[in-house]
């Protein structure tokens, strides 16, 4: 395994501990964590994808720069 897929793979268990004990803080329940924990990363990545292609849409960076 490469450096770079043990370190998105060990983020992305990172990112799951957080969201399900902040889940738990807020709910109490481990089942409603778990669920938490597991649904937020599909819808996060749902809309990082989203948010590139309105970036790629408004041409980057360069859309902002010309704006001010």
């Amino acid at each position: 395994m490469s450096l770079q897929a043990f370190k998105t793979m060990t983020y992305s268990l990172m990112h799951l501990s957080v969201a399900m004990t902040v889940a738990f803080l807020l709910t109490g329940s481990w089942p409603a964590a778990l669920a938490i924990g597991l649904i937020e990363p599909l819808v996060q990545t749902v809309a990082y994808t989203l948010h590139e292609r309105a970036w790629a849409r408004a041409g980057g960076l360069g859309a902002v720069r010309h704006a001010h």
